[in-house]
């Protein structure tokens, strides 16, 4: 693919072609650009577009996203697999992209910016050791659309210090940033505070210049994440002297007229919040010379900022920033004060817990942004959350002063809403939300709150406010105050009685007929909440008790989910799912008419998936549906497959990415539950299973894997001879990489469990080969762990004097090293029962049954193995890493789209090959060494005596007595 102006037409007529409405036209497209992605110069391409002003701006900015979302894709290469960016495109985009972001478009320079933080991400600072010198060098051009650039790209770059886990790399990345960017950043920041007060009326100026300030402060909050520098410490008083003059400054050149958005102003403020929040969190000790001023300088603007909704993440981290001070020991005395503590309950928490018309206009306009933060924790920059936190900050060093001060609130709020429900219902809605944050001490996402304060009776509140509104008949009247309500008995669900949740579930069934989205949603989310709760392990609410209003519960759920706004709710197919997990054997009767809805849903999400958490809980419910009934009725298999084959096939034939994987492993489940052989449908599939483009998507290895386990262990001979080389060829692509080797073990152990061994045998001597190859290439523990099982099961399926003589075969005595350098050094580190079980068995058979290991050039080695065997009983087990060997993550791939998402109820149950054949692995060795005994008689003791320590030998008696065996 020449850069050529023909080439790049043709570019520009894909790129326009994947922004059609058509969805054919569309992905048509889309398939074509990455079927050619992996052509040179294609990602030149892209760029040159972006470079031309004559192309039109909608095409390039839809180059700009697409050569982004292709390095996303593409720049990383997990080990062992093809590299899709040929080497000179990879220098040519670092050597072109930086100097093309800073001259592109805004829209255009975004992408980009993201794109450079990708590769930089990978490569930067060892593979491209030149991006910080070439983008300093930019600060000396005085232009400051040029400077911002530079900023954006420093700050995506950066921004990840903030949460990178602790290491020597990352330390060495930081100093060398450091090292190379502090000085030039804190001589940009002097020179831009200059030039603000310079250009002060001029306000084109002032909001390039504000800008600047604004990235600015991002990245010194990403420098300053880690650890504290020493550039930073030396020059503290600089940064501190300028991020308070920040505070109080207040150009009305920079103020705008849109009451939602957040101006450059409020942006800056905000971050100067977060910047010396951090500080007194990590540094207190160097930065308390500065922390009154702040304390002052925070409290005024707390207190000057009005209601409107683009203050609310300055007042939020204004407010974190007094909470972070709160909780510490050593800032105790600047709280300890009745009046100041009454101030701030006055003016800061009760103001921002009150609802406002704002919130009001999202409960109804966008009910799941008010969801996802009022429920799902994402409320962290809210007023409220920081209020709230502030609260339980003030708690932990004055509990006492805090309830009490606040208890009257509490209650004035209460009467103020008595005197008139309709009109004062906002002072009801504030008092429910006052008690829950004073209540609250602890809280899990899982577990709802988890620790409360002695001083407030939770049931008391809850009977006398809460109960009478779920019990109102009129439940779409004051619809807030009902999702409030809702949410009380759903955060407090471990604290109130089982009695009181057991007698809330009929009214929260009602409450799933409400009009409001949010009321009827909260409803499905607190039942499947309630279903979750324990009481000292055993379950709130059983199967039992839901059995009698089982129908008009399911009834309701789906009636729900007709309604507007919820025909994808994800907390009621999650509420659909947990009460099917519930009721198990009693939804039987109604799996038919479940199974239509389920099937109307998939048809209608196929179509466009675009709620992740919906779609997996569909999924989930399928499987939980196929569970229930075939475990009573295994020939209801064949129901499920006349209502699933349709859709399922379409969403193969589409390429439905983000199903894919669904459907493998619901197929697996599904021929798991055959009785006898696998019907022709599935074997039919098979071949199209083993096409290498399946195998591209990481997303689709795990469920593929199991998929291919689920075809060998059901259907071992009705797979042809010449498709095992298929399912090899899989195996050889899955063991070349770090990622996905285990899985390659996984595949490899089925054939060898399961398949015939004539068909298996010509295969065996290039597949031992294949596995030393990369044992020699790249070893890590992993890969070790999955080597010992394979060979130990090996033993147990075809012989130890096989795997001896097949390793021996590859090279003379090889398998001497096999002992010493993996069984005796590694053996320790096998995890997991099953795991543990195969290696003692198979060390048993290689022990035991093999002659050379008895009397032939491994006898020296017997006891030492036998010892290792021993070991891997008693001695716990051995975790640890080569300090060189980093933790080999499953593939960290960008996107809902790729990404594997396991289905909780299409769980493989854990296969044990031994099971039936051997319980006690000890008992096995001691039966095994008696009848070597008595094969050779007078051999045993005298290897036993020589070679292993007393503790061993010990263990050995004990085996012996147990199994009731004398070893002669």
């Amino acid at each position: 693919m020449e850069v050529t102006p023909a080439n790049l037409e043709a570019m520009s007529g894909y790129l326009q072609q994947t922004l059609s409405p058509d969805q054919d036209i569309r992905r048509n497209a889309e398939k074509f650009l990455e079927s050619v992605e992996c052509n040179l110069n294609y990602p030149l391409l892209l760029l040159h577009l972006m470079d031309k002003d004559q192309v039109e701006s909608h095409i390039r900015v839809s180059s700009a996203i697409t050569f982004k979302n292709y390095i996303k894709r593409n720049w990383k290469v997990a080990e062992g697999w093809q590299d899709k960016i040929h080497k000179d495109d990879r220098e040519a985009i670092k050597q072109y992209i930086v100097g093309l972001m800073l001259k592109s478009p805004e829209q255009v320079q975004k992408q980009l910016s993201d794109a450079i933080s990708i590769i930089g991400r990978e490569d930067f600072p060892k593979k491209w050791p030149n991006l910080l010198s070439e983008m300093i060098s930019k600060f000396e051009t005085g232009d400051f659309n040029v400077i911002n650039g530079v900023l954006q790209t420093a700050h995506s770059i950066f921004k990840r210090y903030r949460h990178e886990f602790k290491s020597q790399e990352l330390w060495e990345e930081i100093k060398f940033v450091l090292d190379n960017f502090a000085t030039a950043l804190t001589e940009l920041f002097k020179a831009t505070m200059n030039l603000a007060t310079t250009h002060a009326n001029d306000p084109k100026a002032l909001k390039v210049i504000f800008g600047s300030i604004l990235l600015i402060c991002k990245i010194f909050y990403s420098l300053n994440f880690q650890d504290l520098p020493e550039h930073f410490e030396d020059n503290m008083k600089v940064w501190m002297d300028y991020f308070l003059a920040l505070l109080s400054v207040d150009n009305k050149l920079l103020q705008t007229s849109d009451e939602s958005e957040a101006g450059l102003l409020e942006q800056i403020k905000s971050q100067v919040c977060d910047n010396v929040a951090l500080y007194a969190q990590k540094y207190d000790e160097e930065f308390s010379p500065h922390l009154p001023g702040f304390v002052t300088a925070i409290w005024s603007l707390l207190i000057s900022t009005g209601q409107g909704v683009k203050y609310d993440l300055l007042v939020s981290n204004a407010i974190q920033f007094l909470a972070s001070v709160a909780e510490r020991p050593a800032y105790k005395a600047l709280f300890d004060n009745t009046d100041t503590l009454a101030s701030i309950c006055e003016k800061v928490v009760v103001p921002n817990m009150q609802l406002r018309d704002a919130d009001e206009e999202l409960f109804e306009d966008n009910p799941e942004e008010y969801m996802r933060r009022d429920i799902e924790g994402s409320d962290v920059d809210t007023r409220r959350r920081a209020a709230c936190d502030l609260v339980q900050a003030l708690c932990k060093s004055f509990e006492g002063p805090v309830i009490q001060n606040f208890s009257r609130y509490v209650q004035a709020l209460l009467e103020n809403y008595g005197k008139n429900p309709n009109a004062n219902w906002k002072s009801k809605d504030a008092a429910i939300f006052l008690v829950t944050s004073l209540a609250a001490k602890g809280q899990t996402q899982k577990q709802g709150v988890t620790q409360t304060s002695e001083l407030v009776n939770i049931t008391e509140f809850y009977q006398a406010h809460i109960l009478p509104d779920l019990k109102s008949n009129n439940m779409n009247e004051m619809p807030i105050l009902k999702a409030d309500i809702i949410k009380y008995l759903m955060v407090f669900r471990n604290q109130l009685p089982a009695a009181v949740i057991q007698a809330a579930v009929p009214d929260l069934i009602r409450f799933l007929q409400a009009e409001s989205v949010v009321v009827h949603t909260y409803a499905a989310h607190a039942l499947e909440r309630l279903f979750m709760v324990r009481n000292n392990g055993v379950a709130a609410i059983t199967s039992e008790m839901i059995e009698p209003m089982a129908g008009e519960l399911m009834t309701s759920l789906f009636s729900a989910m007709e309604k507007p706004g919820s025909t994808e709710n994800e907390y009621i197919m999650k509420a659909i799912m947990r009460t099917m997990s519930l009721l198990q054997d009693h939804i039987i009767p109604m799996i038919p008419q479940l199974l239509m809805g389920f099937k109307a849903k998939l048809l209608l999400v196929s179509k466009n998936p675009s709620k992740p958490h919906f779609n997996h809980y569909l999924f989930e419910c399928l499987c939980v549906a196929i569970r229930a009934s075939c475990k009573k009725h295994p020939e209801a298999v064949t129901v499920f497959e006349e209502a699933l084959f349709l859709p399922f096939t379409d969403i193969l034939q589409q390429d439905v990415q983000e199903f894919i994987p669904y459907v493998f492993q619901i197929l697996s489940l599904l021929i798991e539950q055959h009785p006898g052989k696998i019907p022709e449908t599935y074997m039919a599939l098979f071949p199209h299973l083993l096409a290498p483009v399946l195998w591209e998507r990481p997303g689709n290895i795990p469920p593929l894997v199991r998929l291919l386990q689920a075809y060998i262990h059901k259907g071992a001979d009705q797979i042809e001879a010449d498709k095992l080389n298929g399912l090899l060829g899989v195996f050889q692509k899955l063991i070349a990489s770090k990622t996905h080797d285990h899985e390659g073990f996984y595949l490899l152990n089925y054939i060898i469990e399961f398949m015939p061994k004539e068909i298996v045998t010509p295969y065996l001597k290039q597949v031992f080969m294949l596995l030393f190859q990369r044992l020699s290439n790249s070893k890590t523990t992993k890969y070790i762990k999955s080597l010992l099982v394979f060979f130990c099961l090996y033993t147990i399926k075809y012989s130890a004097t096989s795997l001896i003589e097949l390793i021996d075969g590859l090279q003379a005595k090889m398998f001497a090293m096999v002992i010493e350098r993996l069984f005796l050094q590694d053996l320790q580190k096998i995890s997991g029962n099953t795991s543990k079980k195969i290696c003692a068995v198979g060390v048993t058979n290689i022990l035991t049954e093999a002659d050379s290991m008895l009397t032939g050039d491994y006898a020296s080695l017997w006891p030492k193995l036998l010892q290792a065997l021993i070991g891997l009983f008693e001695l716990p087990e051995d975790s640890s890493v080569p300090d060189d060997e980093h933790f080999i993550e499953i593939e960290d791939t960008p996107g809902y789209q790729t990404a594997y998402s396991q289905l909780a109820f299409a769980g493989k149950h854990d296969h044990d090959p031994l099971a039936g054949f051997v319980d006690d692995p000890k008992v096995n060795l001691a039966k095994h060494l008696e009848k070597m005994s008595v094969r050779r008689p007078g051999m045993i003791q005298p290897m036993i005596n020589s070679g292993m320590e007393a503790g061993a030998k010990n263990f050995l008696h004990q085996y012996c007595q147990t199994a009731n065996i004398n070893l002669v």
